[in-house]
């Protein structure tokens, strides 16, 4: 059939049920609008209001449904304006396809409106290269459809990831003769499982543990590995924490469940994971904030800690801690295998009633009992801990929750409770400000069914406020509840903590063409939330919250590496043994 290079591409989206293509049109992008547009019925084209959000849409859509959406974009700025969103897909082995407008072929290199040449000709490509698993620049329409099955392969095997396609303008309007593939006849099935004798051997040590603990990194999230991980972790009896990327992979009401270790960390997982004789990592990196910086005895002691390590990317086993065993596999199909073995070398499971798990039960609630001071605060502006509480208690428990970086995710990662695995959505190690509200989005295209809610701070709403109008177009009700301190209180008590001394110089955001509410006393948080939700719109719920250090936020229990000049060294030092190098015996 003759196709133009455009139809080609929307033909093969098509032909992979994807079902939403998110972008904002210009000239350089002109030819693949209009394909897309002659096939609405079958891929419907959402306009949000910032390429970088497209992206972050694309991203919660994928972290909720396993399924990637396309983006698109005209020719420079436009495409540039997808790296912060490209970088977040990536660091966090998000999957999503970018598809941007370029130059003519035949007019590289002339300097034409928008393109970047004068190191190499159309070379904007080299922008997002870092960020994306794959980029294709094409010349021909004739490529689109090897590059196609190339490109969804390259996303949806191995470590998931966000892959780019730079589609000339010329190209894109180009007619050719093609036979478009069946794309699945094109893509490998199946799991990695990992070698059989490196799972033999990892039971084995696990099975000799007395104090063993599980790590569920976001590489557990990814894989839907949920009920193989609760088996094998009360098989063991093994304490189970989570990294910033992983918190929701394991049940927070469990009785084995030891929240989270690492600068962010709680009381429960410091000590959990400081004290583990064995530990079983899977689909974790050890990155900064989950390792404490590497800080012997502030995460991990490893070793004498014995370390299992399981990734489907082999690069990241051994690279931060030495293994003791390391397994290249999905997390499903090896926590499956590692259940099949400990099994037969020990079929009963671990008594629930042991010493080990008293002390976990008995840590966590010192930990409820150490943080409830400010979760039961009565104080007007509220505290984010006693917002969070009341949220919490609000929202059901299959409610999908998006957050990403400053304060609100702190406190979230160590006072917010998922009961129901997978409803947790947060940026990991890319940490990116103005995710929420657009992932937010993205996660409700994929959970219609399920009510979504994104908590976050004003600085991170400011980024992306402006996509609360593509949730009024498309009449995507999400919620918004935003924890209000008016500034950029995390960095400002990262300052005061690190530094000693504030060095950081009203908006109403519940008037934005959504329903909308603005309240300040922890009392009014629950109703305005239920009034919310019954709208069935797009709402927002602001919240004042409490802006003064150290009210402002939670506790530093783990430790990250804060460069401080050398004339404030003692002030870090003073601060260091005051708050966060304290241990629960």
């Amino acid at each position: 059939m003759k196709l133009t290079g455009a139809e080609i591409v929307v033909e093969h989206l098509i032909r992979e049920q994807v079902p939403y293509a998110i972008g904002i049109s210009g000239h350089g992008c002109l030819a693949l609008v209009d394909a897309f547009l002659k096939r609405q019925q079958q891929i419907e084209v959402l306009l949000p209001r910032h390429e970088q959000a497209a992206v972050h849409m694309a991203d919660g859509y994928y972290r909720v449904k396993g399924e990637p959406l396309a983006v698109f974009t005209s020719i420079g700025p436009g495409a540039c304006n997808t790296v912060v969103g490209a970088a977040t897909c990536y660091v966090d082995s998000t999957a999503a396809l970018i598809l941007t407008g370029d130059t003519h072929v035949h007019m590289r290199g002339k300097g034409v409106l928008q393109e970047v040449e004068r190191r190499r000709f159309s070379d904007l490509p080299r922008v997002l290269e870092p960020v994306v698993k794959k980029s294709f620049q094409v010349a021909r329409a004739e490529q689109l459809p090897f590059v196609m099955q190339r490109a969804f392969s390259a996303m949806l095997t191995g470590r998931p990831g966000p892959v780019h396609i730079d589609l000339p303008m010329d190209v894109q309007a180009a007619g050719v003769e093609v036979e478009p593939a069946e794309p699945r006849t094109r893509r490998p099935v199946g799991l990695p499982h990992g070698d059989p004798a490196a799972v033999a051997e990892a039971a084995k040590l696990l099975l000799s543990a007395r104090r063993p603990v599980i790590l569920a990194g976001g590489g557990v999230l990814r894989a839907r590995a949920f009920q193989e991980l609760q088996a094998l972790a009360e098989h063991l009896g093994a304490a189970v924490l989570t990294t910033l990327a992983g918190k929701g992979a394991f049940p927070e009401t469990h009785r084995l469940a030891g929240w989270l270790a690492g600068s962010k960390g709680t009381t429960v997982g410091v000590a959990l994971g400081n004290s583990a004789d064995v530990l079983l990592a899977v689909g974790c990196r050890f990155a900064d904030e989950t390792a404490s910086s590497y800080r012997p005895g502030s995460s991990w002691q490893i070793p004498p800690t014995k370390l299992i390590h399981v990734d489907l990317d082999p690069e990241e086993i051994g690279k931060n801690y030495p293994v003791e065993v390391g397994i290249v596999g999905d997390a499903k199909a090896v926590l499956e295998a590692l259940m099949t073995a400990v099994q037969a070398e020990r079929p009963e499971g671990a008594p629930p009633d042991t010493e080990y798990a008293r002390e976990i039960e008995r840590r966590r609630a010192q930990w409820w009992e150490e943080t409830a001071e400010a979760r039961e605060s009565d104080a007007v502006p509220m505290t984010i801990s006693r917002m969070l509480k009341e949220a919490r208690a609000a929202l059901p428990e299959e409610s999908i929750v998006v957050y990403s970086s400053g304060n609100t995710q702190a406190q979230i990662l160590q006072e917010f409770a998922f009961s129901v695995p997978g409803t947790s959505v947060t940026t990991g190690g890319f940490s990116t400000m103005g995710w929420t509200l657009p992932a937010a989005l993205g996660a409700k295209l994929a959970a219609t069914d399920r009510p979504v809610i994104g908590i976050t701070g004003d600085g991170d709403f400011l980024m992306t406020i402006q996509e609360l109008a593509t949730a009024a177009q498309y009449s995507i009700p999400v919620l918004i509840l935003v924890a209000n301190n008016i500034g950029w209180i995390a960095i400002k008590d990262l300052q005061v903590a690190a530094y000693g001394e504030n060095r950081t110089s009203v908006v109403d955001f519940a008037r934005r063409g959504c329903h909308g509410e603005r309240i300040a006393a922890p009392q009014e948080v629950q109703p305005a939330i239920e009034r919310a939700l019954q709208t069935g719109d797009p709402a927002v719920v602001e919240c004042l919250v409490e802006r003064e250090f150290p009210l402002s936020g939670g506790g530093a229990y783990g430790w990250w590496d804060v460069p401080v000049p050398a004339y404030l060294t003692d002030r870090r030092r003073r601060y260091e043994e005051e708050r966060g190098q304290e241990r629960l015996g």
